[in-house]
């Protein structure tokens, strides 16, 4: 008999009669009275009440009974902690036991006891376990380190786990080596910075040659894990795609997916003029082609990751078009998704067989599917102009069937054939008018219309056309009664005399009798143009417009880079970041593509002499941006309420009831045990609740910033700005016409230690601007308004007021492109506006950058030659002394200077706000107006934006 009698009774008084049962002599009864107790507890029912009963039968020799012990005790341990630690003696003892089938079973018990209490007393039997002759125990353990490190990390740390199991990778047995990756990558990926996997050739090369004989979801992990390494060279990345290509033809089509994910992230390092790449193209095909045989659950990930690969490299399945036609029993999901890939695929070459395929879904039943399958057949025409024509006559074929909603699909797309190849197929018009009655649908009614105003010289009755669309004006949709606004206004502009009844009449409708401020809007400003101007009227609504592009659906480049990283993952499925899906995403990091092949070659370095090997604590990396405008687009910028200085700075964060910025600092700005200054400018209060502008900021920025010939003189006792440093005029950063009236302009300036962002705000609207506020998003080196903006006197109209905004460093951190990329939003009692800066690199060049003589030799030497630079300076007349007093005044020291047969060679540091050092070596030759710099940093993202700024400073 099976197992299955266990959860058929439903007795009462059970829970007693389990209870003698587990405490019976008899070993037969007691493993029944086990199996009992786990069905029950599978089906639901409490018996934690036994618990003592069950643990006291850990004490045996059968392996079968253990284990139903084992379930039990992880089901309960969390409800019961105290009992729990009754069991530890056990695991102990057994995981010493002759068996390496207990040993295992007891140490991935222990991983999945989610209790405090007892974490403590496990590390030894684990200790013991991760060092264990047998592979088998060896692997089980490896993955309780994971799941202990999720418990108690602290602990783990402590214990040296980590250690032992980066060791493991170097194991004799394959399976071990991938629990072992499974195991660090999961901790990696919840702890970004630990920098648990670093992967280098050697670590490479033992998981290469451990992938051959792995298991299926071994090589995955491994797979997974190489995807996550930066080869140094082409030539590596060669080497790496030659040993995992063999991992495409493997039965499993996760292993398959994996591999492909690692092969196109390598081979973007590739030149694509090497015999290897076109090899390694023609042998993607086959493996994605024989995912499309599978069942269509798989067949539907397939194509969806194969959309992906085909937007990045089309190249690969450009031959491959027929597998992606559609079968009579194919699911509507996969069908769908077919019909993308197909377009996405097709070509002049392959045009002809894709045309007879779409003309033929089209009098499918489906009625979903016949809609997309017109429409692909307009984006072929869109995208392949020489098949436009065959499209467009494929299309009246399918206008001619009658059938409703395939006429209406066709007439859109055909608005779409007549934005790309304008004055080619007007001809078509009188069939499309035909059809005019059929139409009930605004996305169809909405193109016929538009056809008609656009066409209406080549229409005769087109007044007609449109007046019969107008009977049910307030009936139709908004879109169709937006379109139909602006035809009707077209037909007048083109037919005044006639049209003149119906233009008024439509006018009326829109700004009258209709509640849509969308369509009064448009209405008031027709009506308005149409009476003031109808010269300018017919250049503003007649205007040519620009043509539609080919792929209006492919996927944003960052995103898609992001994507093609995630491959075989749910991300590649929903076509979204981990991010965007994943709870607490602190662990998601965002993923890109290695630049392609080419690097820099290093320079000369200066001679490091016999300097005493001084190193620094290297500075953190800034992490990678993220989304652009996402933290910009869901502030609350409140308004000013008080108006007095900022409030004292608060000893540490205090979590109110918003965070602007989605998010503390990460470890990234230093000592976290600083408070960390508010990065709310505009309302004190709120200042207060997220710690506030630091204490060292001077009393006189609290003063409104007064304008004219003093400041210019620098009378009112400021600081003034160092003779020679580099001062650019105010450039506009946000234009009036964007953000309603108000424009500012400024310039970033550093003085006395304190960066200042210095704007003059002006009001070309028509009302008054109150209540401004200001914020920054993240941004590569956390810039953050130190306090409130203080603008204290209402801005009227025509006016412009000065204000100068000190700036903190401890802001918030996400790299931007280009790293000195600034995103701004700025509030006022008409709306938020937002608008992208960039600010000079040297408002972040402290006046403590000078480094020790000997210190820049030890550096200069330890820091790779990789990270170093090297830049032309064109036309530039300065000598070296004189480079050198003008690149001091923006915080570039000179440490020392030689010069070599003519060449003046300065040797200069300099270190930004985030601790990051950069050090440079400036040639000088006397006659020649080029100079030549080298840059050695250990984030050498930061060395274009040193450069351009050297570059501003000695040509200003």
């Amino acid at each position: 008999m099976t197992d299955s009698k266990y959860f058929t009774t439903t007795k009462k008084g059970e829970i007693f009669e389990l209870k003698a049962e587990l405490n019976s002599d008899k070993k037969e009864k007691k493993k029944e009275a086990v199996k009992k107790v786990i069905a029950s507890m599978t089906v639901g029912k409490d018996v934690s009440a036994l618990f003592p009963d069950v643990v006291n039968c850990m004490q045996t020799d059968n392996l079968e009974l253990k284990k139903l012990v084992y379930l039990y005790l992880m089901n309960y341990a969390k409800s019961q902690p105290d009992m729990a630690i009754m069991a530890v003696n056990t695991f102990v003892k057994d995981c010493e036991d002759p068996n390496p089938l207990i040993r295992a079973l007891a140490v991935r018990t222990m991983g999945c006891i989610r209790v405090d209490k007892i974490t403590e007393y496990l590390c030894e039997p684990l200790r013991k376990c991760l060092k264990d002759e047998d592979p088998y125990v060896r692997k089980t353990a490896a993955v309780c380190v994971a799941k202990l490190h999720d418990i108690n990390a602290q602990l783990v740390e402590d214990q040296g786990f980590l250690d032992t199991l980066k060791d493991l990778i170097s194991d004799s047995n394959p399976m071990v080596v991938a629990n072992a990756v499974a195991a660090l990558s999961e901790i990696a990926e919840s702890h970004p910075n630990s920098h648990l996997l670093d992967l280098n050739p050697q670590t490479i090369n033992k998981l290469l040659t451990a992938l051959n004989e792995c298991t299926e979801w071994g090589q995955i992990f491994i797979l997974d894990c190489l995807a996550n390494y930066t080869p140094r060279d082409d030539r590596e990345s060669q080497s790496i795609c030659e040993r995992v290509t063999p991992r495409l033809s493997h039965a499993n089509s996760a292993v398959v997916l994996s591999a492909v994910k690692v092969l196109m992230k390598f081979m973007e390092m590739l030149p694509k003029d090497l015999d290897y790449y076109g090899t390694l193209l023609k042998k993607l095909a086959p493996p994605l082609v024989t995912l499309l045989s599978a069942e269509p659950e798989l067949q539907y990930v397939a194509l969806r990751n194969i959309n992906l690969i085909v937007q990045r490299r089309p190249e690969i399945l450009k031959h491959e078009m027929k597998v992606f036609f559609v079968k009579y029993n194919d699911p509507i999901y996969v069908k769908l998704e077919k019909l993308d890939i197909m377009i996405r695929l097709a070509s002049q070459a392959n045009i002809a067989q894709v045309l007879a395929e779409l003309k033929e879904y089209a009098t499918e039943v489906d009625v979903d599917f016949v809609r997309k399958a017109v429409r692909a057949i307009g984006r072929c025409a869109i995208k392949v102009e020489q098949s436009a024509e065959r499209c467009v006559s494929t299309l009246l074929d399918l206008i001619q069937t009658k059938v409703n909603y395939v006429v209406q699909e066709a007439i859109v797309v055909i608005k779409d054939i007549f934005r790309k190849y304008p004055n080619k197929y007007e001809s078509v018009i009188a069939t499309l008018c035909e059809n005019l009655d059929s139409l009930d649908e605004p996305e169809a009614r909405a193109a016929m219309i538009w056809i008609v105003g656009e066409y209406a010289e080549r229409i005769d009755n087109a007044d007609e056309l449109l007046e019969s669309f107008l009977e049910g004006f307030h009936d139709e949709s908004t879109q169709v009664q937006l379109q139909l606004l602006t035809a009707i206004v077209k037909l007048f502009l083109k037919k005044p005399t006639e049209t003149q009844e119906l233009v008024q009449q439509v006018l009326s409708l829109a700004t009258q009798d209709s509640d849509n401020p969308d369509l009064r809007d448009r209405g008031y400003i027709y009506w308005r143009l149409l009476s003031t101007d109808p010269v300018a009227a017919k250049e503003v609504v007649l205007a040519e417009k620009p043509l539609i592009s080919e792929e209006t659906d492919l996927i944003e480049p960052t995103l898609l880079e992001e994507l093609i990283c995630h491959i075989g993952t749910l991300a590649s499925v929903y076509h979204k970041p981990p991010s965007a899906f994943v709870e607490g995403s602190r662990g998601v990091q965002h993923k890109r593509l290695p630049a392609n092949a080419g690097s820099g070659e290093s320079v000369e370095s200066p001679d490091p002499g016999s300097a005493a090997g001084v190193t620094e604590a290297p500075p953190a990396v800034i992490p990678s941006q993220g989304d652009l405008l996402g933290d910009l687009l869901n502030l609350d910028l409140t308004p000013t309420t008080t108006t007095g200085p900022p409030p004292p700075t608060t000893s540490g964060m205090q979590m109110g009831a918003m965070d602007l910025l989605g998010g503390g600092l990460d470890s990234l700005m230093g000592d976290e045990s600083e408070p960390l200054g508010g990065d709310i400018g505009g309302n004190p209060a709120m200042g207060a609740a997220f710690g506030a502008a630091p204490a060292t900021m001077p009393a006189s920025f609290n003063a409104p910033v007064s304008g004219g010939l003093d400041d210019l003189f620098d009378l009112g006792g400021g600081v003034g700005m160092p003779m020679g440093a580099l001062n650019p005029p105010k450039a506009v950063w946000l234009p009036a016409m964007k953000a309603k009236g108000l424009e500012i302009s400024g310039v970033f300036v550093r003085r006395a230690g304190v960066i200042q962002m210095e704007m003059t705000l002006t009001n070309k609207a028509m009302s008054v601007m109150t209540d401004f506020a200001i914020q920054f998003n993240r941004n590569s080196f956390g810039l953050a308004p130190a306090g409130p903006l203080q603008i204290l006197t209402p801005l009227s109209p025509n006016q412009s007021i000065e204000a100068a905004l000190p700036l903190s460093t401890v802001g918030p951190v996400m790299k931007m492109e280009p790293l000195n990329n600034l995103q701004v939003a700025v509030k006022n009692n008409i709306d938020v506006f937002y608008f992208s800066c960039q600010y000079p690199i040297s408002m972040l060049f402290v006046e403590d950058g000078k480094m020790e003589r000997q210190v820049f030799l030890a550096t200069w030497k330890d820091i790779p030659n990789e990270n170093e630079s090297q830049f032309q300076i064109k036309d530039c007349h300065l000598n070296s002394d004189a480079a050198s007093n003008k690149l001091q005044s923006s915080n570039i020291f000179t440490i020392a200077k030689r010069t070599v047969e003519g060449q003046d060679m300065l040797y200069q540091s300099m270190k930004l706000t985030n601790g990051i050092w950069v050090l440079a070596e400036l040639r000088v030759q006397a006659g020649n107006p080029n100079y030549t710099i080298s840059l050695k940093c250990r984030a050498p993202e930061v060395s274009q934006c040193v450069f351009q700024n050297y570059e501003a400073v000695l040509k200003n």
